[in-house]
């Protein structure tokens, strides 16, 4: 569906991972998944079309989430970002990106998306 939004989630956590991943495709969205800023920043070359991107910080690898975000924002420049960490932010994020602290809502991480990509597709309320 070309309407549908795609976010691409970054976390080496492979159960936090796949339930932001189900969340966010039950929330409407198409999306990709990546355990390293490695495989993330190769997606993000690839993909035709990322609208968001949800990273974690720390990463395994010599990527990390700073790093992917700066790779998405130069692709993609009105994507929206949203960092999420449980350590303290040591970096300058990209502009108008979002910061969120681990563990997080589900719920605040979908506001935020519609918050920061309004024009998006919702499913119809079940």
């Amino acid at each position: 569906m070309p309407d549908t939004p795609s976010i691409l989630v970054v976390e080496d956590e492979d159960m936090l991972r796949e339930v932001v991943v189900e969340a966010l495709e039950a929330a409407g969205w198409a999306t990709h998944g990546s355990a390293t800023g490695e495989d993330a920043v190769g997606l993000i070359d690839r993909l035709p079309r990322l609208d968001a991107l949800l990273t974690d910080i720390r990463l395994p690898g010599a990527v990390d989430g700073w790093a992917v975000a700066e790779r998405f924002r130069a692709r993609h420049e009105r994507g929206a970002v949203i960092y999420a960490t449980a350590f303290s932010a040591t970096h300058t994020p990209v502009s108008g990106s979002m910061f969120f602290r681990k563990p997080y809502k589900l719920q605040q991480i979908l506001l935020c998306l519609d918050a920061l990509v309004p024009t998006r597709q919702r499913p119809p309320e079940r």
